[in-house]
Order: C-alpha cells, then sequence, then structure tokens
C-alpha cells in the first residue's frame, strides 16, 4: 500500500518538476547604489550566470545612483560593461525619472544602454513576467 501511494505521489510530482525545469531562465538585477562594490557584484553575476547558464536572460535596471554604472564618464568598470553589453541576452535599461533627477541625457550613457519610462515599474512589469528579481547589494 504504501509503495502504491509513492508511486502515485511520485507520478504526480515529476510532470511538475519537469514543467519547472523547461522554464526559462530570466532575471532582472535592480541597482540603485553608486557603491562600486555593488556595481562590481552585478557585473560578476552577469559573468557568472551568463557562464552557467548560456540561454539565460538578464537585465539590469537601474535608478538612484546606480546609473552611473553605465555613464562612461563616471563607471569604475567601464570596459566590463561594453563587454556586457556585447552579449545579446544582456540589457541593461536606467530609468527616465533618474536620468532627469540626475540632470544625466541619455546621450551621456554607453551605447545600447537602453531608458525606460520607470525604473520600478520595469522592475514589477518583470516580476508580473515571471522574472527572477535580485535586489543587488553586496
Amino acid at each position: 500500500m504504501r509503495r502504491t501511494l509513492f508511486v502515485g505521489l511520485l507520478a504526480l510530482l515529476i510532470p511538475g518538476f519537469a514543467h519547472a525545469q523547461s522554464q526559462p531562465y530570466r532575471v532582472a538585477f535592480d541597482l540603485t547604489s553608486r557603491d562600486s562594490l555593488d556595481q562590481k557584484a552585478v557585473l560578476r553575476w552577469i559573468r557568472e550566470v551568463g557562464t552557467s547558464s548560456p540561454n539565460a536572460q538578464m537585465e539590469v535596471v537601474m535608478y538612484g545612483k546606480g546609473i552611473e554604472l553605465v555613464m562612461p564618464e563616471r563607471s569604475a568598470y567601464a570596459a566590463e560593461v561594453k563587454e556586457a553589453i556585447k552579449n545579446p541576452n544582456v540589457t541593461f535599461k536606467v530609468c527616465a525619472i533618474a536620468l532627469r533627477n540626475n540632470n544625466v541625457a541619455a546621450s551621456q550613457l554607453f551605447p545600447g544602454v537602453q531608458t525606460v519610462p520607470d525604473g520600478i515599474y520595469e522592475l514589477v512589469s518583470k516580476q508580473q513576467d515571471h522574472w527572477g528579481y535580485i535586489k543587488v547589494g553586496h
């Protein structure tokens, strides 16, 4: 009886597990800090995820002072950002409100960096679309 119950439960769980494993790997990183350790961390995570899961889709959403990561004049990691931008599965998106609040023009960002009307809304939308969410911190 126990064996039959175990086999029955296993039969019910396996399709759910298989479905979970077939879901795409998509993650949005929330960067609000100008702290160089936070910026270094998100770039490291992009490299690590991209290495372990080459098809993973990654998006770094920046607002507040996090926008400095993708500003050539202020970024401590310009070479790393340029390299990450080359990956077609990585996008960098900057909040237009943060740009306005910091008196920064979109032209002051690295080529390839996108702007979104509202960075928080971008993150909420990604989560509603079943993207993972990681708040960047060290």
